[in-house]
């Protein structure tokens, strides 16, 4: 390593020691007023509002998102991204830890912000709302928030240290099936069954479920089954959740769902309807030469990380959209043991117990090294980018 890139890590781990105490601090005021999905109002004031006072330029509502936000220091090319989530889970507030995710952004952003030199490139913070659900980075990713980014960064507080991601593809899809309402008794006859449709194609992918690749599975719930029990349903509705290793897989297990839910209705005499209900979310391609720079920096602060079990799948986010286009880091970083989970009061309790402290100031040094390293090295930026290219070709 150069001389220039150690006095550059050197004080960008000195940055974040000064405010290790005020991330700290937003951490927990995060923790303390959970908001949900596209109403992170105060989160967002409070992540934008810092960054404006230490002097990056703030763009609020990007992507027609009233809580989403870009703050950039510096200008041009190369430039990195740290990416901040912010929401909540409804009942359960932080279990997923994001009031980690945005202080860590936060505090690599302005730790490398104060020490980079300004004709060197950018460094941009982009809050992101809704990875609970809307998928406010694929609605950024369309937007082009990151066309003109080399790599986007960020972590995620867990119950394993892992140097990569598995997060496999997801969507949802509404079917509902249209039959004709009669009394179930006085002519019975005249009636189609949509609820009996419905309830057929859940046998019918429950079957299909058996003969699905590891990562694949669908999982569905009954929305609308009929208004009353004297009265033949002639409309049904269920919500049906895909996951899928791959995108394509994904693509794929879309298309079975729809060809059993017409198979379904041509059995009972039904018309059927099949509409995607959310924001696809593919799947994660990590930016192998770039987590391997992130995982020697937080091992420096004494964290080890390994790879994945191998099948080990740890759901879904909307990072998969952003690393489809550009070279993008998510890592695991333990706040509890491997006995617990997310997603649960104990990991809310957790995101803010004394080790999240102590990750959150970790990671917040290793990310700002890594991306002190994508502005200073034309070979690292040069190396993510051909492998991310070859990725996608494959």
């Amino acid at each position: 390593m150069d001389r220039r890139r150690e006095d550059v890590h050197r004080a960008v781990r000195e940055e974040v020691a000064v405010r290790a105490g005020a991330l700290w601090n937003v951490a927990l005021r995060l923790h303390a007023d959970p908001e949900y999905a596209f109403a992170e109002h105060r989160a967002a004031a409070l992540l934008s509002g810092e960054l404006e006072r230490a002097g990056f330029v703030v763009e609020r509502g990007v992507a027609g998102m009233p809580t989403a936000f870009t703050a950039r220091s510096g200008r041009g090319r190369p430039a990195v991204a740290l990416l901040l989530e912010y929401d909540a889970l409804p009942g359960l507030g932080h279990a997923c830890g994001h009031n980690l995710i945005a202080a860590a952004g936060l505090g690599a952003v302005l730790a490398v912000g104060a020490v980079a030199d300004a004709s060197a490139g950018s460094v941009l913070a982009v809050g992101t709302p809704a990875e609970e659900g809307g998928g406010g980075k694929a609605l950024e990713v369309e937007a082009g928030v990151f066309d003109d980014v080399d790599a986007a960064l960020m972590f995620h507080p867990g119950v394993y240290s892992w140097a990569r991601a598995p997060l496999t593809a997801q969507v949802q899809y509404r079917v509902a099936f249209h039959g004709r309402a009669a009394h179930p008794t006085g002519n019975p006859t005249e009636g189609i069954d949509a609820l009996a449709a419905l309830v057929e194609l859940f046998n019918v992918l429950g079957v299909l479920g058996r003969r699905l690749p590891g990562g694949s599975h669908v999982q569905g719930i009954v929305t609308h089954g009929g208004a009353a029990t004297n009265i033949v349903p002639e409309y049904a509705e269920g919500l049906f959740g895909l996951r899928a290793a791959t995108t394509g897989a994904l693509e794929d297990l879309t298309d079975r769902l729809r060809e059993c839910a017409e198979g379904v209705a041509r059995a009972t005499g039904t018309t059927a309807e099949v509409e995607r209900a959310t924001v696809r979310y593919e799947h994660f391609r990590d930016s192998e030469v770039l987590s391997e720079r992130f995982a020697a920096h937080l091992a420096h602060a004494g964290i080890p990380l390994s790879p994945p079990v191998p099948g080990v799948y740890l759901g879904s986010s909307d990072i998969g959209n952003v690393s489809a286009r550009v070279p993008a880091i998510h890592p695991f970083v333990a706040i509890m043991d491997e006995d617990g989970s997310d997603h649960t009061p104990e990991f809310a309790e957790a995101a803010a117990s004394l080790r999240a402290r102590e990750v959150l100031v970790a990671v917040t040094e290793a990310l700002a090294c890594t991306a002190a390293d994508v502005l200073l090295s034309g070979e690292l930026r040069g190396e993510a980018w051909a492998r991310h290219r070859a990725a996608r070709t494959g």
